[in-house]
Parts: structure tokens; C-alpha cells; sequence
């Protein structure tokens, strides 16, 4: 298992930890339809969704994966709607 604010760094679906941990706080980001804290232990199967910017993100969790290189980080997830 894997903090919520990690993965969203890990995955690069968020740049820097502390960017998504401020995310996370302001209740930007939402887990399975109920807003989630910075340490929620994402699970494969979650759905996230991130709404930063003017369109919301959603993304299915497919593998979680402590380290993870720059070109495999997209396979750690499906994006669901842009």
C-alpha cells in the first residue's frame, strides 16, 4: 500500500508530493467518490479523481509501485475521462 500524495508523485499524475499533499488538503482530489486525505493507502481498483486546473481528472489505479521509471509511470494507471 501506498500513501495517496505518493502515489499521485510516483504515478506523475501530480508533479511534486507537496503540490499533491495541498491538493489532497483543499479537497481537490477524491478517492471512489469521497474526498481523500494525503494518507489514504490507495489500493489497485481505486478510482482518483483530480480536479486541478479546468477539467476534473479521473483514473483507475491499475498497479501500485513503490519506484517506478519516467516512461512506466503512465502504466500505472488508466485514465477513465479527461
Amino acid at each position: 500500500m501506498m500513501r495517496l500524495d505518493k502515489y499521485l508523485k510516483v504515478s506523475r499524475l501530480i508533479k511534486r508530493r507537496t503540490v499533491a499533499n495541498e491538493a489532497c488538503d483543499a479537497g481537490r482530489v477524491s478517492v471512489n467518490g469521497k474526498v481523500a486525505r494525503a494518507s489514504y493507502d490507495v489500493k489497485e481498483g481505486d478510482l482518483i479523481e483530480i480536479a486541478l486546473g479546468q477539467k476534473p481528472l479521473t483514473v483507475k489505479v491499475l498497479e501500485v509501485r513503490e519506484h517506478v521509471a519516467k516512461e512506466g509511470a503512465a502504466g500505472l494507471y488508466q485514465v477513465i475521462e479527461e
